[in-house]
């Protein structure tokens, strides 16, 4: 039906706006954030762009329910206001006659939301923890930051710099702090570099400096001038990343069914379900009254999908916590809400259409 057609491609129009918008809003949010822990040290610099990619993978099953779910209700609320589904009405169609169109254009967009939760999403987890490792276990000069303050081995070795040469080989103006055998040693140096011995060890030079060394809740010091300073580095052992249920493939949920794992589980398979179901639920709810104002479905779509959404991360942590069944928490939920999107339908068709026995 051409009329079907027409509003397919309106449906694709409205998402691709929609899911532009919130992919800014959740790149922005995520780039503020990582740029304050590379601000604070907490990540290298050069990591922020991978994060933030790793970190839009996690977020896309939501993004993409969301941008669903909004798409279907503005446009179907479009055609209230424009007086198009009176026409769809007057040609006989049910209210009910939407759910074709609907599922044609929202099956593929579940089926991205079931393999992002299932198979990305953790998979962009586990890289985002490996790559992090990775870099927190670089030796001390390669974490360098010009005029920032750079923790190594776990806070036990501070190191600034002022600035670095143009082929990144040299340092001017060091300090270096860093606890052994219980005495606090601070170094400052003019200048610095890196060299590697014959047996392939690396070493921070530094030149033309003074050293302090404190022993902590002694009076006593010693300070020493040098030309020229070797101090040996090395990469830290790079440690296995932790399997966290988030981190894990589908098939180890299902394998281990331990409660956090079957916590996220439910978590994956209600992704997919949920977006179907909020899809259905915008057709009943598109519905709008001249007289409430253009704004009132909307809120009221608001509020259902932020009980639905946070209904679903209570269960995923009863689960986790053992006190819900997985099979209890992991349909329970979704049964409500269809018996919901059953009545929403139920009371606009009613609405519109009496009942025969109750006509006058």
């Amino acid at each position: 039906m051409i009329f079907e057609r027409a509003f397919r491609r309106e449906f694709v129009q409205a998402a691709a706006g929609i899911s532009v918008a919130l992919l800014a809003i959740l790149l922005s949010t995520q780039l503020i954030r990582l740029l304050n822990d590379a601000a604070g040290g907490r990540i290298a610099p050069e990591a922020v762009l991978i994060m933030l990619g790793f970190s839009a993978l996690n977020y896309l099953p939501i993004l993409l329910s969301l941008t669903l779910f909004v798409a279907i209700l503005l446009t179907l609320s479009r055609a209230y206001r424009d007086s198009e589904m009176v026409v769809w009405f007057s040609c006989g169609q049910p209210l009910t006659a939407w759910i074709g169109p609907v599922m044609k254009f929202s099956l593929p967009v579940i089926v991205a939301i079931g393999l992002l939760s299932a198979l990305l999403s953790p998979w962009a987890n586990s890289r985002s923890a490996e790559y992090k490792d990775r870099l927190e276990a670089r030796n001390d000069v390669s974490q360098v930051t010009p005029g920032a303050f750079r923790e190594a081995q776990k806070g036990q070795r501070v190191v600034f710099v002022e600035d670095m040469g143009g082929d990144l080989s040299k340092v001017r103006n060091v300090f270096l702090a860093a606890m052994q055998e219980g005495k606090l040693g601070v170094v400052m140096a003019s200048s610095g570099h890196q060299e590697f011995a014959a047996n392939g060890d690396r070493f921070m030079v530094l030149e033309n400096g003074r050293r302090y060394e404190i022993e902590p809740g002694s009076p006593q010091f010693k300070i020493m001038e040098f030309e020229r300073y070797a101090i040996r580095t090395e990469d830290s052992v790079v440690r296995e990343v932790e399997k966290l249920p988030g981190r894990l493939p589908v098939w180890e949920l299902i394998r281990d069914g331990s409660y956090p794992n079957l916590g996220e589980l439910l978590w994956r398979i209600g992704m997919p379900i949920s977006a179907m179901l909020l899809a259905l639920m915008a057709i009943p709810l598109s519905f709008v009254n001249p007289r409430a104002g253009r704004s009132a479905n909307m809120m009221m779509a608001i509020l259902i999908y932020a009980i639905y959404s946070n209904l679903l991360s209570v269960s995923k942590v009863w689960v986790a916590q053992g006190r819900l069944s997985f099979w209890v928490g992991a349909w329970l939920l979704h049964l409500l809400m269809a018996a919901v999107v059953a009545l929403l339908f139920y009371r606009r068709m009613h609405l519109r259409m009496p009942l025969p026995w109750r006509r006058t």
